[in-house]
């Protein structure tokens, strides 16, 4: 039976309204992708605009990251204090209103102050749209609902492509970065409707002692016949948990877990994904691209994401989350390394182009069923439950922090050792990165929330028995 199949096979414990909540909750990442995408062509003319030097073109850049790391360090605490879903409506009207503040943005400055807005928002987003997801979804499927906020944030992005192209100057003969800025106030619409009509996670109802509200929920998304069951298991955990707070992510029986999370958000930045994401346009407009031949390739290059991500979904509950992960740095290591020749090889000058480009799109083929939705998917399903909330925020805020570093530092890293260096340097990383993986990060396919928690606490091995593999499980929703 093929993966579609499965998923939608009838003889199930779920119901059709699973996939319903999981589609509007990953629209959290549709706003995550096209704001860090948006940048990329509209940078291209703030430039121009307000006449930026390089240093104020990565601070532009890299100011939406200072304002998600405050949304993720917050938004953790906030979602397991207030719940996953008035936490969303939140963060959807903060994107709303930060749209329209960076396309009304009368100087730099100001600019720059509704990008940090902004990422607020997508720092919530990052947060807890994957919690959401991995508290509603069924073990069988959990995978691959939790891959729908990547897919979302591929869409996102190659949107924020498309809209860039579309609202070019040469096209449209006005200053069009405001208008592709704006655009994003609506998905963040479609995202505070959607919410709207979303029930609240039935794990936070019970954790906060709302059993018969969380019973109705499960009911929703659930056969009956395990409505019961589920509701026990998620008691069980919850009475063994006494305190939820920061501390309690120094313990050493969640530890293991600490440094898988953080490990993985580090690595998914200093793979350099980012470099290609930020600055594709820019690295192609130095090597003889135009504006929109440069904009058009990032367009190829988010349809790339967007099509492998698919492909991720269809085999994250089939092939495990570890496969994926070891398949895809090592292609991205190769990648790099091709892709950092091109520069260093003066006899393919002429082809150099070609080589970039063509470097570029199977590295974020490689990324897309790997990085990219792997370490959102894991860090929703690794933590115990009375501080998944807070425990993803200290992951978050890792992963923002090393995107921060990676967005300010690439370009002038460029001008220090030069572009084909800069790459191998990314690609001696993605080495360091395949070996972390094949020696910390377990397998959790098919295991309920519950059940990794409870392995954790036995054994201190995130989701895995003590030989760091998982535990064969072959009937994952019983």
């Amino acid at each position: 039976m093929g993966v579609v199949d499965s998923l939608l096979n009838a003889d199930r414990d779920h119901s059709d309204f699973v996939y319903t909540i999981a589609a509007i909750a990953a629209l959290n990442g549709l706003l995550f992708g096209f704001d860090i995408g948006v940048i990329s062509g509209a940078l291209l003319y703030i430039k121009q605009s307000f006449a930026l030097s390089p240093f104020l073109q990565g601070v532009v850049t890299s100011s939406v990251l200072v304002g998600a790391m405050i949304g993720a360090a917050t938004g953790g605490k906030l979602a397991d204090r207030f719940g996953r879903r008035r936490l969303t409506l939140a963060g959807a009207a903060v994107f709303f209103v930060g749209s329209f503040g960076m396309a009304l943005s009368p100087t730099v400055g100001w600019l720059i102050g509704w990008r940090i807005v902004e990422g607020v928002a997508v720092g919530v987003a990052s947060i807890v749209g994957p919690l959401l997801i991995s508290e509603t979804a069924p073990p069988d499927v959990r995978g691959s609902l939790g891959f729908l906020q990547q897919l979302m944030i591929t869409i996102g992005i190659l949107l924020s492509y498309v809209v860039s192209y579309a609202f070019a100057p040469e096209f449209l003969g006005i200053i069009g970065w405001r208008w592709m800025l704006w655009f994003g106030a609506v998905p963040a619409a479609v995202l505070a409707i959607g919410t709207y009509f979303l029930p609240e996670s039935p794990r936070w109802l019970v954790e906060t002692g709302r059993i018969e509200e969380a019973r109705s929920v499960l009911s929703s998304i659930r056969t009956n016949d395990v409505v019961d069951k589920e509701i026990d298991q998620i008691r069980e955990v919850s009475k063994t948990e006494e305190k939820g707070d920061l501390s309690e992510l120094l313990e050493p029986w969640v530890r293991p877990a600490l440094v898988v999370g953080v490990g993985l958000a580090i690595i998914q930045q200093f793979s350099g994904i980012n470099t290609i994401i930020y600055y594709a346009p820019t690295i192609l407009s130095s090597i003889g691209f135009g504006n929109l031949g440069s904009i058009l390739s990032t367009v190829g290059i988010g349809v790339v994401n967007v099509v492998l991500t698919v492909v991720a979904v269809l085999l994250v509950d089939r092939v495990g989350r570890r496969p994926l992960l070891l398949v895809g740095t090592g292609g991205m290591t190769v990648m790099l390394g091709i892709l950092g020749l091109g520069f260093l090889l003066p006899g393919f000058s002429g082809i150099v182009g070609y080589v970039t480009l063509g470097s570029m799109f199977l590295y974020v083929a490689f990324y897309a069923i790997s990085l990219g939705p792997v370490f959102w998917l894991m860090i929703s399903e690794i933590y115990p439950l009375r501080i998944r909330g807070t425990a993803e925020g200290v992951a978050s805020v890792a992963n923002w922090g090393a995107n921060l570093i990676v967005g300010l530092t690439f370009l002038p890293l460029i001008e220090l050792i030069g572009q084909g260096w800069s790459f191998w340097l990314l690609g001696g990383f993605c080495i360091l990165a395949f070996l972390f993986i094949y020696t910390r990060v377990p397998e959790t396919m098919g295991r309920s929330l519950e059940d990794i928690e409870a392995d954790l606490r036995e054994s201190s091995v995130v989701g895995a028995d003590t030989d760091g593999k998982a535990p064969d499980v072959e009937h994952p929703s019983e």
